[in-house]
């Protein structure tokens, strides 16, 4: 469980010194700095370095730790620096957890939270290779979710630990310049939204297509939509605006284009691109292979494996990423068979294979599919994950334990897909033993 969700409160009440600084030694996995007390308990310290030397305040205390914030900054770690958004400091933003630590230290603080999670948790003593970056690390979003405030007076992100606050955005440094200008657009508009709009998804497609989902509370439908389009063309920020009620699937409403802005896709595309080409390339894939591609998404993967004379079984869960997959291929759909569905469903239906890559959610594989690929047996898996903990938990099934393991793993590859966040994609290779 990460430290910023603790099970509950404990009875112990031993004071933390507010006049004791405290040594941060290391980044957690939520990108807490991790200090050691006096009297040898752990404590989690939001936006603080390796290397700082903090006083503590607001703390909380839990069963075998402590929680708190900066009271004072003693002396600043090495890697510390300004953070650059308006938001960061002032409203304690809990979009992204690392913008006070310089770039080397993210990446080395990125490359050790994956070691720890497969030693910890899988009992992995494996090399983690250094954390691969991409050009950007401001400016790489293609999608940004903003909660909305009471009465549609603003909209925004979340403080830090305080899901039930909202604070008005005014600009995101990691978001896409299309999306501040969709942004910059509609902020002074929300008054044109349903009345029950509770959450808006702002996204810019490949091709430069602005999209703006407006999620609602209830079913009820919205009244005029078409000034709000009308609004924003005007501003110089045309976009697609999309309608999701209660319990429904968005919908266009009034004119635009097509495109499924709900469907997942990554919010880094130039890094996702290398991430998917890396993956391909540890399949050493060559013409007659058979390939599963799990998780499949809008099929990026399937059309890369396809390219290279491999023949493909894709699955995905959203019947309309999987169209949109068949769409983008332009009729070269040949050589790759589309199953729409649960990988639990599937995996036991699917031709041999010659190599796997699973690209699974944040919850990663599931226990079926565990022992489905355990039961199949394919010979090569890359395994693509955003969260070290779920793909330590997944590879202590596949690659852990006493020998002879089904699988051995090759190679660990993290990715700094979120710059400035906690967050680190790892790309893992496995071959059969």
């Amino acid at each position: 469980m990460a430290p910023g969700r603790p099970p509950g409160r404990t009875t112990d009440r031993r004071s933390v010194s507010p006049d004791a600084p405290v040594r941060i030694l290391r980044i957690a996995s939520g990108g807490d700095g991790v200090g050691r007390l006096e009297d040898g308990r752990t404590v989690f310290v939001p936006r603080t370095a390796p290397g700082d030397l903090v006083l503590l305040s607001r703390e909380r205390t839990y069963a075998r730790y402590v929680r708190a914030r900066i009271g004072a900054i003693v002396a600043p770690g090495p890697g510390r620096v300004e953070p650059r958004c308006i938001h960061y400091v002032r409203d304690d933003c809990g979009g992204c957890q690392l913008q006070h630590l310089d770039q080397v230290t993210q990446l080395a603080a990125k490359r050790a939270i994956v070691a720890d999670a497969l030693a910890r948790i899988a009992h992995l003593d494996l090399p983690v290779a250094p954390v691969i970056a991409g050009s950007r690390p401001w400016q790489y979003r293609s999608r940004i979710s903003l909660r909305i405030g009471p009465a549609l007076r603003l909209a925004g992100f979340h403080p830090l630990d305080q899901p039930g606050r909202v604070f008005e955005l005014e600009h995101c440094d990691l978001a896409a310049p299309a999306l501040m200008e969709l942004w910059t657009a509609l902020r002074p508009r929300l008054h044109l939204l349903p009345p029950d709009a509770e959450q808006l998804t702002l996204r810019v497609a490949r091709d430069g297509g602005r999209h703006l989902v407006v999620r609602a509370r209830g079913a009820e439908a919205w009244r005029k939509p078409e000034r709000l389009a009308q609004a924003l063309a005007a501003a110089g920020a045309p976009a697609t605006i999309w309608w999701q009620p209660g319990g429904g699937a968005a919908r266009v409403v009034g004119r635009g284009e097509t495109f499924p802005a709900t469907v997942f896709e990554q919010v880094n595309p130039d890094l996702g691109d290398q991430i998917r080409a890396w993956a391909v390339e540890q399949l050493g894939i060559r013409p007659g292979m058979h390939v599963w591609d799990l998780y499949a998404g809008i099929g990026e993967g399937s059309a890369l494996i396809r390219a290279q004379g491999a023949t493909v079984e894709s699955v995905e869960l959203d019947p309309r990423a999987v169209e949109l997959a068949a769409s983008r291929s332009g009729g070269r759909n040949e050589g790759i068979r589309r199953h729409t569905g649960k990988v639990e469903d599937f995996l036991r239906r699917l031709d041999d294979a010659d190599g796997v890559i699973a690209n699974p959610p944040r919850a990663g594989l599931s226990e079926r599919v565990r022992i489905g690929l355990l039961e199949r047996r394919p010979p090569a898996m890359v395994y693509v994950s955003c969260d070290p903990a779920t793909l330590a938990r997944d590879l202590e099934q596949l690659a852990g334990g006493p020998a002879p393991q089904p699988y051995r793993v090759t190679a660990v590859q993290p990715f700094d897909l979120f710059p400035e966040t906690a967050h680190v994609e790892a790309v893992a290779v496995l071959e059969a033993t």
